[in-house]
């Protein structure tokens, strides 16, 4: 119909007055750009491990459950009127708090809350019981190690390994001869290429691997690490709270290798920690100092959290802050004796026995101004001191000679000790308290000292002065160690940064410097002992395990003349 309409009016335009054709052009609106602001779309990827039991149990479950008999019905409308008046009196006693007008079904029910009652006992076994406890600890290691096996395997210096993605036999051959030959090019390439000098390589370099930090050690600040002398793979590290400028608790945490993501075991302390060390003689002993003069030992076998053996009730306990304590061994019968510094200004051997008791090796006095008196000058009565004794910082024992110490104190002497008491020699040369001394392990005769004046001082035994000194930034050096594979290499931390410092190649700048993260400052280091790595603890109580790469490492050769200190010999 609309379409006959429409051909009639078409035919009436034709001669018509009232129609009349004209352009129409539409206008369509300016377009108008608008800026708008979102949330950012954050993606996150999550995972999910189903086994075959896992599918077994869901299976199970899903099946519909087979009807219940109506087998106790049977004996019971069969039963005479006193056992259904048994079962009455029995009923409420086994449900305790139901009461029913049909005896026979309080009866029947009693049977599935019992086994529920057994199946949530036995439950609870599986779940206490040792075993379980101890395949959990396995498969956390398992998964760990699948997680960070590209860092574990720089920090052990083996390959990585790589994943194969396979999905037929064919494709298995095919990616074992690929794998063959990438083998076999790597192989080539390596013999045909010459191995670069450090003049030619891209220069010294850290590469993070990973932290050692949990929700545990958040708000707490690094104050030492040590490693153990057995197991070189368990490192423990002592972590201190500081909340202005007074300490507060503390914990002495024990990390390994097989789970970078939580301590295997915890020490809760009521005070700082302030130094840590493990035991050569028994490994399993970890001695520990905190910030009030305490001093305890504690078994890493053991995951409980009391010390095994204290000092607090020791007659002849610290008054200060332990700043330093080590596991040394007697010359004579081998033994290994506990060695403490504290902030009282003694220094002493620690007896483990039924308890913990102490005697003093030396006690560090004061020494008397240094400056000489002037042409003329009127001697000056002497001020009296509000202590005899001066604080102890840090110790250090010779590698070869083990009755001889080196002690670094508060007012910046360096005190040349033998474990019969007596005062070898003086060395002055900072202005500030001694933070950190380290014999060379490998020219015995020399020493590293470094202060909260900035400085780091490099020693001879023979000689009272200094024969170098190295200051790159205006911050407090807190700690210092020479590498354990070169004698001309040590590690040095201050605040801002770390520094790695090559007396073979300059001894005027760090051959590599790394800045501080701006979350917190660098408190201490340590070097691996069995890798090309470098710990760094923070004030946030963060540890991180760094990668050296491209640092040379000084032959034999090199090494004979530092011991005789002509290589090492200038002017500081």
């Amino acid at each position: 119909e609309r379409n006959q309409i429409y051909t009639e009016m078409c035919k009436a335009k034709i001669d018509s007055e009232y129609f009349e054709e004209k352009m129409v052009q539409t206008i369509s609106g300016a377009a108008k750009t608008k800026e708008v602001q979102c949330e950012p779309v954050t993606m996150a990827e999550k995972g999910m491990m189903v086994t075959s039991w896992d599918l077994d149990n869901s299976l199970d479950a899903s099946e519909p459950e087979p009807a219940r008999t109506e087998e106790p019905r049977a004996p019971a409308e069969k039963s005479s009127k006193s056992s259904t008046a048994g079962l009455a009196v029995a009923g409420p006693s086994a449900r305790g708090f139901c009461h029913s007008a049909s005896p026979i079904i309080i009866a029947g029910s009693a049977v599935p809350a019992s086994s529920h009652e057994e199946k949530g006992c036995h439950a609870e076994r599986i779940l206490t019981s040792a075993n379980l406890q101890q395949n959990l600890v396995v498969m956390e290691r398992i998964l760990m190690e699948n997680i960070f096996q590209p860092k574990l395997a720089l920090y052990r210096q083996i390959p990585v390994l790589r994943e194969p993605v396979v999905t037929s036999e064919t494709d298995v051959e095919e990616a074992e001869e690929e794998e063959d030959e990438e083998e076999k090019k790597q192989e080539e390439t390596s013999s045909s290429a010459p191995n670069p000098s450090p003049a030619e390589g891209a220069g010294p370099s850290l590469e993070q691997l990973w932290s050692y930090r949990c929700d545990l050690t958040s708000g707490y600040s690094v104050s030492s690490m040590a490693w153990n002398k057995v197991n070189p793979d368990l490192l423990a590290v002592g972590y201190r709270e500081i909340v202005s400028q007074d300490q507060r608790k503390g914990l002495a945490c024990c990390w390994s290798l097989k789970n970078p993501m939580w301590p295997e075991r915890v020490f809760r302390c009521e005070h700082g920690v302030t130094a840590v060390d493990f035991s050569l003689a028994r490994p399993n002993l970890l001695a520990l100092g905190t910030a009030d003069g305490r001093v305890a030992v504690y078994d890493v076998r053991s995951a409980e959290d009391a010390a095994l053996l204290d000092s607090s009730t020791s007659l002849n306990k610290h008054k200060g802050p332990v700043w330093q304590l080590r596991w040394v061994e007697q010359r004579g019968d081998r033994k290994e004796r506990l060695m403490c510094i504290s902030g009282d200004g003694r220094m002493t051997q620690w007896f483990i026995q039924q308890r913990l008791d102490c005697s003093d090796v030396m006690t560090i006095k004061r020494t008397e101004s240094g400056n000489k008196k002037l042409p003329g000058e009127r001697e000056r009565k002497s001020e009296a001191l509000i202590s005899q004794q001066a604080a102890g910082m840090c110790f250090d024992f010779h590698p070869e000679d083990t009755d001889i110490f080196l002690a670094g104190t508060e007012e910046g002497h360096i005190h040349c000790c033998s474990c019969s008491g007596k005062i070898l020699g003086t060395y002055r040369g900072h202005k500030g308290p001694v933070y950190k001394v380290a014999w060379n392990p490998s020219s015995t005769d020399m020493f590293l000292s470094c202060s909260a004046d900035w400085s780091i001082l490099l020693w001879r035994r023979g000689s009272h002065t200094p024969l170098l000194t190295f200051t790159s930034v205006t911050a407090f050096v807190h700690d210092i160690q020479w590498a354990p594979k070169s004698a001309f290499v040590f590690a040095a931390v201050n605040e801002r940064r770390v520094e790695i410092w090559d007396l073979s190649a300059s001894i005027f700048q760090p051959v590599l410097s790394y800045a501080a993260s701006p979350e917190g400052d660098l408190s201490s280091l340590l070097f691996a002992r069995n890798a090309e790595c470098l710990l760094l603890g923070d004030s946030c109580g963060q540890v991180g395990v760094w990668q050296l790469h491209a640092l040379p490492a000084p032959s034999s050769e090199q090494v004979g003349p530092c011991s005789e200190g002509s290589s090492l010999s200038g002017d500081p």
